[in-house]
């Protein structure tokens, strides 16, 4: 494809089926066996798990809008930055949390690979950090000194057996 069309191509997926939840759109768009290279826990393969990923921001965030920061294209690749305003107003199932009623500005960026006119495979990352931060869900500095010492004895323990 040429270069101006993965950049529309890219814009359409972003507000069409991230930011309107249109899974017809993501039907044409993602290829049914795309691979994500950075799924969600629990997220299926293929194009299912790009949907379950889909529908749980959308339930966390029903309002949410997408735009574009920028995109380019080399012809088999796309890459994009994006920012997402939205209110938690639903459940957010990936962490278990009921809706805070907060208002969140996060930003993330993807390099997709396209093949026959679909996305075939893709690379992404999210700024969760501080789509928590902004929910107010930061865990107390206690609670990650205990959490991170825990880590360290597990880690201890498990290369102890492999030495």
């Amino acid at each position: 494809m040429a270069e101006n069309e993965l950049t529309l191509l890219y814009r359409r997926w972003l507000t069409e089926v991230w930011g309107g939840g249109r899974f017809d759109v993501s039907a044409e768009i993602i290829a049914a066996d795309v691979i994500d290279h950075n799924p969600m826990p629990g997220q299926p393969p293929g194009r299912d798990g790009h949907d379950y990923a889909v529908r749980m921001v959308r339930n966390a965030f029903p309002d949410a809008i997408f735009c574009t920061d920028v995109v380019f294209s080399d012809g088999e690749y796309v890459t994009g930055r994006w920012t997402m305003i939205g209110t938690n107003t639903g459940p957010f199932d990936l962490y278990e949390l009921p809706p805070t009623g907060r208002p969140v500005t996060m930003t993330g960026q993807e390099i997709i690979r396209v093949a026959d006119g679909q996305f075939a495979e893709m690379w992404h990352s999210e700024d969760v950090p501080t789509m928590l931060t902004q929910l107010g869900l930061e865990p107390p500095r206690f609670a990650m000194r205990m959490a991170a010492r825990r880590s360290a004895r597990r880690y201890r323990r498990a290369t102890a057996v492999t030495r």
